[in-house]
């Protein structure tokens, strides 16, 4: 690697660096794990599929990181509820170019190998290894599809080889009580990693720091060779459950060079003032509608205006957001929120909400402090508060959610935070399109 890159030579500028790395890269992307946290958000859609921020799908974040990055070759492994998903993917990620190989293949669940489907995130991985071999690689980045973050991998690459690894984690600087609900890593002052445990009882912690632990994001760099030779080895185990974290990471952190890179050096766009880098684990409603709260925010961590690292997705055509009627009693409004095309606040008022496309408010109807996914309908009169709406609801005239938890209980999901989830099916609604 080192004849090859010429790593300490001051005439290899950053760009062209990265710029051979990530072209020499294959990112497989893992978007079909069984999801539960996020309740009946997920009855129709992975996780992965959905919505978020008024126009994404979770996905597109990671997806978006690896084309920004440069890195163009790209497979999807999907399982689960994945008809969303790929019809997110054929509609709105078919812009890359093959012939210049550049690509997002989807890697469906299809027992080629044996008889089983994904029996863990490593197995996914190995039961596309025909794939991957086919690109001839130089690095495999393994990547979950289900984190909503904003990172350059082309810096982590650099690392990767800089240390002549074989394998690179990135990891979060945590305090160590929310360790727990980590893969965790204890490195030594060169970020090689001596030891890995999975959700540990008592996390290690980083040198110099006893408050604070190093959490993996679940985001791997592979040399190619040396990913293909562990993920056989690791299926050949019997007693494995064939998953990264609890299997694969521990095996190769024991046994070969395995380094962790800091997330805060290659995350991109950081806003607002707590100088953190931005990562969030949608997982439950409540950190759900938390994380697409903050983007109502004056100045939110997450930057979606940024010019240089954009975030791609499905771009429907529809008309501008449109606010009729300005009387006393009847005023389209919207006010510290965020809406999107196709919105009609017809009378309606809005406040610190975030709407996604083609939402109907009518008259006298008041949204706060909620989330409503695309194509709902918020009926005259009504009322929503701390709201997550999932797409397609009618919410009948005069209707109140949000303002008595015991009622609500009675029809809809009421998180341990106080959001009520609604849904069209608990609504007595059917629904005939794809979520």
């Amino acid at each position: 690697m080192q004849q090859e890159l010429q790593l300490n030579d001051p005439a290899a500028t950053y760009g062209r660096f990265v710029s051979h790395l990530t072209r020499s890269t294959f990112a497989i992307v893992l978007a079909g794990g069984r999801v539960s946290r996020l309740m009946q958000l997920t009855d129709w859609r992975s996780k992965p599929a959905v919505p978020f921020g008024g126009k994404f799908r979770i996905i597109d974040f990671t997806l978006s990181n690896c084309v920004n990055s440069g890195i163009r070759r790209i497979g999807v492994a999907t399982q689960y509820k994945a008809q969303s998903l790929i019809h997110h993917l054929q509609r709105g990620w078919s812009f890359l170019d093959g012939r210049f190989a550049e690509f997002i293949e989807l890697l469906p669940a299809q027992q080629q190998v044996v008889e089983d489907w994904y029996l863990g995130t490593a197995d996914a991985v190995f039961q596309n290894l025909d794939v991957i071999r086919r690109h001839k690689p130089r690095y495999v980045l393994v990547l979950s599809g289900d984190h909503v973050y904003k990172m350059d991998y082309g810096r982590m690459l650099a690392q990767h080889v800089q240390t002549q690894a074989d394998v690179t984690i990135a990891c979060l600087d945590v305090p160590r009580q929310d360790a727990t609900a980590f893969g965790v890593m204890k490195v030594d002052e060169s970020r090689r990693i001596v030891d890995f445990v999975e959700k540990p009882k008592e996390p290690p912690t980083i040198p110099g720091l006893p408050d604070r632990s190093l959490a993996s994001m679940g985001v791997y760099i592979f040399n190619a060779n040396f990913l293909f030779d562990e993920l056989c080895r690791d299926r050949d185990n019997a007693k494995s459950d064939h998953d990264f974290g609890k299997d694969v990471v521990p095996h190769a952190v024991k046994n070969y060079r395995a380094y962790a890179h800091n997330f805060g050096e290659s995350c991109v766009g950081m806003n607002g003032d707590s100088g953190l880098p931005y990562w969030r684990d949608v997982g439950t409603i409540d950190a759900y509608w938390e994380a697409n709260m903050e983007l109502t925010k004056v100045t939110p961590e997450l930057n979606l205006y940024d010019e240089e690292w954009p975030i791609w997705t499905y771009q429907e055509q529809l008309p501008p957001a449109k606010f009729v009627f300005d009387d006393d009693d009847r005023r389209g409004q919207a006010i510290d929120s965020m809406v999107s095309g196709g919105n009609v606040i017809s009378g309606g008022s809005v406040r610190r909400s975030l709407l996604f496309s083609r939402v109907i408010v009518h008259s006298h109807a008041v949204v706060e402090d909620s989330v409503v996914l695309p194509r709902c309908d918020i009926g005259r009169h009504a009322k929503l508060r701390r709201v997550v709406l999932d797409k397609y609801c009618r919410i009948p005239p005069g209707m109140e959610i949000g303002f008595d938890p015991e009622e609500d209980c009675k029809r809809f999901y009421v998180s341990e935070g106080g959001v009520t989830l609604v849904t069209p099916e608990m609504l007595g609604q059917q629904v005939h399109h794809i979520r």
